[in-house]
C-alpha cells in the first residue's frame, strides 16, 4: 500500500510502498478515505515532540472496515467509521472512571503492523499511522459514521472537533452565561468557540495575530474578537467583560508565550484550560500566591477529555441537526501525493483543516 512515510525529523515526506500485517483477533482494518492534517502531525514530523522514525503519522481519519479480527464484535465490513488516536482498555482504574482518553494501559508501542520492503518495522505513529491507504487499529479507535456522510468532513471529527468541543464541554463544563476567551482560532480553537456556543456562553471572545482569522471565528460563534498581539490586549478583553475579566480562557495554540498571558485575561475563580500542545522543552511561569488568592485554575485539557463511543455519536447529531458546523473547517483538499504541500500551508497559520483525500 501507498503511505506518506517521515524517515528523518523536518525532512519531507516520502509516498512510499510499504507492507500491511493483516488484523490481529482484537483489531480492525480500514481504508482510508480522508485524513486530516493535525499540527500534532507536523510537530511530531519535525522533530519537536521525539519519537523514533521511521514513521507514518496521520491520526484524524476516517473510512471504510474492509476487515475485522475474530474477537470483533461492534464493527464489520462494510461500516463507515471515523479512527482516533484514543486507544483504550475499557479496564483499567481511568477507563472505568469514564476518562478513556486517559487509559492507564501500557501499549507496546515497538509492536507494529507496518514493515519496509526488506521487513524492518515502521512506526504507526500516533497509535494510528493513517496518512496511508489502510490501517490496522483497535476497535476502541473508532466510532461508526452513517453511511451518507462525507469522508472528508466526517474525518474531523476524529481530533480537531472533539479536542475543541470536549474541551469545552467535558474538561471546563462552561456553565451557561459564562464569558470565555479563546487564544487561537485556528481549527482547535474554532472547535473550542462550537464548544462554548454549546455549552451557553454569554460572551465568546477570540483572539488571534490575524484579523481576517478573528472576522472568521464570529461565523462560529465568536461575539468579540481581540488582536493577541495588541499591547494592551488583555486590558481589551477587561473592558469587553466589564473590568471583570473572562470565567474561561481556552488556549489553543503551542505557542508559549499563549500560556504565559492567559492568566492575566481570567476573572477571579476563573480557570486556563490548557489545550494547544507547546513543543516538549517549552517553560512559563506564574506566581502561585496570585493564583491562590484569586481562587484559579489551571485544567489540562488532552484530547478534550473525549469518550469516543459517547461523543463522536452525539457531535455527529448535532452536525445532522445545523448546530455544528464541520463543512465549513475544511480549507484544503490534497491527494496523498500533495502531502507535503499540506504541511506547508499548515504551518503558514493560514488553514483551518486540510484534509489529504484518497481514491
Amino acid at each position: 500500500m501507498k503511505a506518506a512515510v517521515c524517515r528523518a525529523f523536518g525532512e519531507p515526506l516520502s509516498i512510499e510502498d510499504i507492507n500491511l500485517a493483516p488484523p490481529q483477533a482484537d483489531q480492525i482494518e480500514v481504508q482510508i478515505k480522508a485524513c486530516a492534517v493535525c499540527h500534532s502531525d507536523i510537530f511530531y514530523a519535525d522533530g519537536e515532540w521525539g519519537g523514533a522514525l521511521p514513521a507514518v503519522y496521520g491520526h484524524e481519519a476516517a473510512g471504510i472496515v474492509k476487515t475485522v479480527g475474530a474477537n470483533v464484535t461492534e464493527f464489520t465490513a462494510g461500516d463507515h467509521v471515523c479512527v482516533t488516536l484514543i486507544r483504550s482498555c475499557g479496564m483499567c482504574p481511568t477507563c472505568a472512571g469514564g476518562a478513556p482518553s486517559e487509559c492507564d494501559q501500557p501499549w507496546d508501542k515497538s509492536v507494529t503492523p507496518l514493515s519496509d520492503e526488506d521487513g524492518h518495522p515502521i512506526v504507526k505513529a500516533m497509535n494510528s499511522g493513517a496518512f496511508a491507504e489502510r490501517v490496522v487499529v483497535h476497535p476502541s479507535q473508532c466510532a461508526r459514521l452513517p453511511k451518507d456522510m462525507a469522508f472528508d468532513v466526517a474525518s474531523l471529527v476524529s481530533c480537531g472537533v472533539i479536542t475543541g468541543v470536549g474541551a469545552a464541554v467535558n474538561t471546563a463544563h462552561v456553565r451557561p452565561g459564562a464569558k470565555v476567551a479563546v487564544i487561537g482560532t485556528g481549527g482547535v480553537g474554532l472547535n473550542a468557540i462550537q464548544g462554548a456556543k454549546i455549552c451557553g456562553a454569554s460572551m465568546i471572545i477570540g483572539m488571534d495575530l490575524s484579523e481576517e482569522k478573528l472576522e472568521a471565528a464570529k461565523e462560529f460563534g465568536a461575539t468579540d474578537g481581540v488582536l493577541a498581539s495588541d499591547e494592551n490586549a488583555s486590558e481589551q478583553v477587561k473592558a469587553l467583560t466589564g473590568g471583570r475579566g473572562v470565567d474561561y480562557a481556552f488556549v489553543t495554540v503551542g505557542a508559549p508565550v499563549a500560556f504565559q498571558n492567559a492568566p492575566a485575561l481570567l476573572t477571579k475563580g476563573g480557570a486556563m484550560v490548557i489545550v494547544g500542545m507547546p513543543p516538549a522543552d517549552a517553560v512559563v511561569g506564574y506566581k502561585p500566591l496570585d493564583l491562590a488568592d484569586a481562587s484559579q485554575r489551571f485544567l489540562g485539557s488532552s484530547m478534550g477529555q473525549t469518550v469516543v463511543k459517547r461523543d463522536i455519536p452525539w457531535l455527529l447529531d448535532l452536525y445532522a441537526q445545523g448546530r455544528l458546523q464541520l463543512d465549513e473547517l475544511i480549507t484544503g483538499r490534497y491527494s496523498l501525493d500533495r502531502i507535503n504541500e499540506a504541511f506547508t500551508h499548515t504551518k503558514s497559520g493560514k488553514a483551518r483543516r486540510n484534509v489529504i483525500v484518497f481514491d
